[in-house]
């Protein structure tokens, strides 16, 4: 399936129309427009809402690359030396594809067409760092990732969040799949990288 929904997802990048929008509206798992979540990555699913004590096991995972086959990695603030794609923990009655698009749009800036979220159907069980794992209730250890993907034509320039992020870099697959830190997003790289037949 991965395989599938990547060519055809990099047949789409590579048309002259791939809708990257300055302003788009989230949308749910069947296209519809939706309204935004008000409130931070880890604020509950509903404006005004009370965030909830304890996040969500359940997350997304976003790669960037651009049709040129550079991957766009973010570093984090903490754990020191982290590098990872756009990443972010599903709200309280969230969709993944919901939190893709709002992930994307708080991480970097960039705002993309609901129809340019690639969902490649692919999930991925992993244990929690211990470093997260007091924002978790007890007993949860282990979290579900869901894998997406946005190739844009070329290098946007990526707005971070100084809470979160450091620094960015654009780089070809080898060495963004190399400096990931997460095996899961070294995966994902690596998988799209193959299937999309970008320069290696």
């Amino acid at each position: 399936m991965l395989r599938l929904v990547a060519r055809l997802g990099v047949a789409t990048c590579l048309a002259p129309a791939w809708p990257v929008m300055a302003d788009a509206t989230p949308a749910d798992e069947g296209g519809r427009p939706v309204a935004a979540v008000a409130g931070s990555s880890s604020g509950a699913g509903r404006p005004g809402a009370t965030a909830p004590p304890y996040k969500r096991p359940e997350s997304v995972l976003v790669v960037v690359f651009t049709r040129a086959g550079e991957f766009l990695l973010l570093r984090r603030t903490r754990p020191r030396d982290f590098w990872q794609s756009v990443t972010g923990s599903l709200r309280v009655g969230e969709s993944p594809r919901h939190a893709a698009l709002r992930e994307l749009r708080e991480e970097t800036g960039l705002k993309v067409s609901p129809s340019a979220l690639l969902d490649l159907h692919r999930t991925e069980r992993f244990p929690i760092l211990p470093a997260w794992r007091a924002r978790y209730a007890p007993g949860v250890h282990y979290n579900l990732e869901h894998w997406f993907a946005v190739c844009i034509p070329g290098h946007r320039l990526i707005l971070l969040n100084p809470a979160e992020h450091l620094e960015s870099r654009w780089l070809p697959a080898p060495r963004a799949a190399a400096m990931a830190t997460s095996w899961t997003n070294r995966n994902a790289i690596q998988a799209i990288g193959a299937l999309a037949m970008v320069p290696r």
